[in-house]
């Protein structure tokens, strides 16, 4: 397939799922490069902003490197992944997190009335902005997780498991999904392929 020709980004801080993601924009065309580097991440068209693992410790590493910093001031669209999102939002009770405060939500654990992590696939509703273009509602992607961030002003769809919550959030020229677009088949790759289609005024 042909490589669009487009500077995307993976933030690279050790804490990410990485190749599966760059798998995921290759089948799509495009070329991801990785880097923790603050001049390559500012230069991007795009950034993506991946996370597995825990919290507290994927902010450490994000500290260390003074990407805490970095990530706040991007001008270019940037798309949190699973992790990557709830760490863009005010807070995390996982391990008591102090977050990038982008989102003005706390993120917290799903109630001991259901298993933990949730894995598996779920709907999602109540779409909106151009990250859904093309999407119906109630399209399933796949989840795997033990917090959540609540809905709010800044959510852009929502999903549930035992209560609704936020499987998508915006704000300015960040997005963040709860979801794995990049192991939700098709229909993942469809918001991948519209996020990297954004073309919307950056953040001044």
């Amino acid at each position: 397939m042909k490589i669009e020709k487009q500077n995307i980004v993976i933030i690279n801080y050790g804490a990410g799922n990485i190749k599966s993601i760059q798998f995921a924009l290759k089948r799509l065309g495009y070329e991801g490069i990785l880097s923790e580097d603050e001049s390559v991440i500012r230069s991007a068209n795009k950034v993506i902003f991946p996370g597995v693992g825990e919290a507290s410790s994927a902010m450490q590493k994000l500290r260390s490197t003074g990407l805490d910093k970095v990530i706040p001031s991007l001008t270019q669209p940037v798309l949190g992944i699973c992790l990557g999102m709830q760490l863009m939002c005010t807070s995390s009770k996982e391990g008591n997190t102090k977050g990038l405060g982008i989102f003005n939500v706390d993120v917290v654990k799903f109630s001991s009335e259901k298993k933990v992590p949730q894995i598996g696939w779920n709907t999602i509703e109540n779409l909106k902005t151009k990250l859904f273009s093309t999407i119906a509602e109630a399209s399933y992607m796949y989840t795997v997780h033990s917090y959540y961030a609540p809905s709010c002003t800044e959510t852009i769809a929502t999903t549930t498991y035992g209560i609704s919550y936020s499987a998508a959030l915006k704000k300015d020229n960040f997005y963040g999904v709860q979801f794995h677009p990049e192991k939700s088949s098709a229909t993942g790759e469809v918001v991948l392929k519209n996020f990297l289609n954004l073309n919307e005024p950056t953040k001044s």
